[in-house]
């Protein structure tokens, strides 16, 4: 039975199991080892069935814990090759790393997952669906000015998303940010907003995607609350019945027992 597992998701760390409870991979290490060994813990997951990390991009909140985790279980690392040297270059990788740069698609286990590119100011982000063993597909993807249409295909072939829905573009505007970083964040290489996130929402519902889960919300500029609050108003204005056409839920930016059978 596949599930999705939100370990930790927002500004201080992003990480993600994704399998079942017999072999699974981790998309993303944004905390440090000991903070996702705990999660994995909590939600009854354990680090000796992770076949491998697959990482998105360089920035730290996704790639704190790769180098301490892949040295003590010895786990294999993916990322793009542009992920992959910057990386190497700021010291996030172990001596010897079992490093594998995935250009399309890659094997673990019984699972299949594919890398997408994502529009984001670093080397070579991606995202990835993932297709478990009995061919459920769930899709994590975050860190995305805007939704390329790769990535909204592979929302609409998934039977569990994750899309981001970083910011409240008011609270953003009006916040402390200086302008310079709000003006990046609000790029087409930034993050999505609530509002871009909610709209992508109700395509997938369209499209047959029901099982779905914001992510990576901005703790300065969102709260949970005003994320699905924005997500289901739109979903309502659309037609669509929360628990009755879809399922929606934010991801935690704490250790929390949480998971989706999808």
């Amino acid at each position: 039975m596949a599930k999705a597992v939100p370990l930790f998701s927002g500004s201080k760390g992003n990480s993600y199991y994704v399998g079942s409870a017999g072999e699974g991979v981790l998309i993303d290490a944004g905390r440090n080892c000991k903070q996702i060994e705990l999660a994995m813990e909590a939600n009854n997951l354990s680090m000796q069935n992770v076949g491998a990390l697959f990482i998105t991009h360089e920035h730290i909140d996704h790639c704190a814990a790769v180098r301490v985790l892949a040295k003590k279980y010895g786990l294999p690392i993916y990322a793009s090759q542009g992920t992959m040297t910057a990386l190497s270059n700021s010291g996030k990788l172990p001596p010897n790393a079992d490093i594998h740069i995935i250009e399309d698609e890659a094997a673990v286990g019984n699972m299949q997952i594919k890398r997408i590119d994502t529009p984001h100011d670093a080397a070579e982000s991606c995202c990835y669906l993932v297709t478990a063993s009995d061919g459920k597909r769930a899709l994590i993807a975050t860190d995305m000015g805007v939704m390329l249409p790769q990535v909204r295909a592979a929302a609409k072939q998934s039977d569990f998303a994750v899309i981001e829905s970083n910011h409240d573009i008011d609270m953003l505007k009006t916040g402390p940010y200086p302008y310079p970083l709000k003006r990046r964040i609000l790029s087409d290489r930034g993050h999505l907003s609530n509002e871009a996130c909610a709209a992508e929402l109700c395509e997938l519902v369209r499209s047959g995607t029901l099982r779905l889960m914001l992510g990576h919300l901005s703790e300065q500029n969102n709260t949970p609350e005003v994320a699905l609050r924005t997500a289901v108003a739109e979903l309502m204005r659309a037609g669509m019945k929360l628990n009755t056409d879809f399922t929606l839920d934010v991801a935690p930016g704490q250790i929390t027992v949480k998971s989706v059978i999808f």
